[in-house]
């Protein structure tokens, strides 16, 4: 897309108050882009507006639970900006507890992790996507992590319901991208490993800045889309990688 079609476009971003999603919220909006951050804390969503408006960016908010796929529906379509998106950013997650092995893990602590990390994934697809699909246009990318992987960091184990929770959002991932045909059909379905950042999640200590982390976020929605673009991948660094 080139900057005179992001002026009239909208992103809604889950996770949008804090960290990557934020961080992606105000690149997006520097290229005009109007955007509608999710989150479920008012006090956070409307700090981050604020920061945005303050920035030049024209910006709005929905308070809802992502886990609530009820809710989000009701929420989405009774906003006039968000029922009609043409980007949708799935940055909301949950770390699991550190001593999460699949053995040790407890079933309120599996279905925590899940709630948000997988079932807010798909409900706010499903609220979103079919108008997308309808239009024949639009952009879903979904924040995952290499933890999730079946290669590389994947291999460790641990951590298991964050782990099998990324896992599943990339099989998400590349379930609906074919089912919207690979991009034939106007919709570019990704995800993408944002790396260690320095967030709430992450901590003070991590290698990267939200920033640099949204970096390829913003990328995979903006990008233009030709016969040549390859999607329903998972990326790092604007690169494919391995699932």
């Amino acid at each position: 897309m080139n900057n005179s079609d992001l002026a009239e476009k909208v992103a809604v971003i889950t996770g949008g108050s804090r960290g990557i999603g934020l961080a992606a919220a105000k690149a997006l909006g520097a290229f005009g882009v109007t955007v509608v951050l999710v989150g479920r804390n008012p006090d956070n969503l409307n700090a981050a507006i604020s920061a945005l408006v303050d920035q030049g960016v024209d910006a709005d908010s929905i308070c809802v639970d992502v886990s609530d796929g009820a809710k989000v529906l009701e929420k989405v379509s009774q906003h006039s900006l968000a029922s009609q998106a043409d980007i949708l950013i799935n940055s909301a997650g949950v770390m699991s507890e550190k001593m999460a092995k699949t053995l040790r893990t407890t079933n309120d602590e599996w279905h925590r992790v899940m709630r948000i990390n997988l079932d807010g994934t798909f409900n706010m697809i499903s609220a979103i996507g079919p108008q997308m699909a309808q239009r024949k246009s639009g952009r879903i990318v979904n924040v995952s992590a290499c933890l999730g992987r079946f290669t590389g960091p994947g291999l460790a184990g641990g951590l298991a319901p964050y782990r099998i929770s990324k896992t599943a959002v990339n099989a998400l991932t590349k379930n609906l991208a074919a089912e919207l045909g690979n991009g034939t059909r106007g919709v570019l379905v990704d995800a993408m490993c944002p790396n260690h950042t320095r967030t709430d999640m992450g901590g003070p200590d991590a290698p990267r800045s939200p920033e640099e982390a949204a970096d390829t976020i913003v990328w995979l929605a903006t990008r233009e889309h030709t016969s040549e673009t390859q999607t329903g991948l998972l990326w790092e660094d604007r690169q494919i990688v391995p699932w």
